[in-house]
């Protein structure tokens, strides 16, 4: 059993480690906010780039489309870039992403295809060393970056872009974590290239559709709007992230912070039974010896 002085240190460093989680807690729900804010900005963003993409895709003859639109027509190398934090004690949040992909990496291994990872963020590259670690060909790290801006986004994506030009994979999957609330946060695989374009972009019977010119081509600016669009959502899946990181990290802290103050009172229970059991027994041994007089 425990001493008086071993229950007071334990009490004490739970009590330590409490702080902590609160302040983490705090400091969680500041930055959600930012981060939620932008990620909800940038939606509408992406969502109308996918809209523009999907009816320009209608205009234009696919034998002669950018291969980001159309693919290399194989489907023999797979790229899965795998967007988590840099830091833990957020919960289940960089290992669900890391869950999903492995388990797609591995369904595509078993089907006798080429898996390439690509790693952002420390904590990706951990969770995926042990069983894809030899899979793993680049690891990006964003440890330095006090805020997230489109810049990392198109450094990342002239990345896979050089990659995909000098003919190392046929299709692209960026995973992330797409931001619900502050409870939930959902794994996501989004497909890069070939790029996945929305359905529903052919104009409806009976509707007149505007006529609209372009220069220099359709072609032309499909092929840059292609581009940009890999950043549009690497960028989007970056912001995703930042918001699920900071909800996941609340409410992990949260949970840590109700679990210490709970262990506190455990413990201090048993301190004062074990305290008065000592009481007890100091007036138990002074009686009898009184007695023996």
């Amino acid at each position: 059993m425990p001493s008086l002085k071993d229950l007071r240190n334990r009490i004490s460093s739970v009590k330590a480690t409490r702080k902590i989680t609160k302040a983490m807690q705090m400091v969680a729900a500041a930055k959600l906010r930012r981060a939620q804010e932008a990620a909800q900005a940038a939606r509408p963003y992406a969502e109308r780039m996918d809209a523009v993409l999907a009816a320009l895709g209608q205009s234009i003859n696919r034998d002669n489309a950018s291969p980001l639109l159309v693919g290399t027509g194989r489907d023999q190398t797979h790229l899965l870039v795998v967007a988590t934090a840099e830091r833990g004690l957020c919960g289940g949040f960089n290992s669900n992403i890391a869950k999903l992909a492995r388990a797609d990496a591995l369904k595509l291994l078993a089907a006798g295809k080429t898996v390439k990872i690509v790693t952002v963020g420390r904590k990706g590259a951990d969770n995926l060393r042990r069983d894809l670690g030899r899979n793993i060909v680049e690891r990006l790290d964003l440890r330095g970056v006090r805020q997230l801006g489109f810049a990392n986004a198109e450094e990342i994506a002239n990345k896979i872009l050089a990659m995909f030009d000098a003919g190392e994979f046929d299709v692209a999957t960026l995973y992330f974590s797409e931001f619900k609330s502050v409870i939930a946060q959902k794994p996501t695989a989004l497909q890069l290239i070939p790029a996945k374009l929305p359905e529903g972009g052919e104009a409806k019977a009976g509707t007149a559709q505007p006529v609209v010119e372009t220069e220099p081509d359709d072609e032309a600016v499909l092929g840059y709007l292609l581009s940009r669009n890999l950043s549009t959502q690497i960028f989007r899946g970056l912001l995703e992230n930042a918001a699920s990181e900071q909800g996941a990290r609340m409410s992990a802290m949260d949970s840590a912070t109700r679990n210490a103050g709970e262990m506190i009172n455990k413990l201090t229970v048993k301190y004062n039974r074990q305290r008065q059991a000592n009481i007890t027994k100091e007036l138990i041994e002074i009686i009898s010896g009184a007695e023996a007089l």
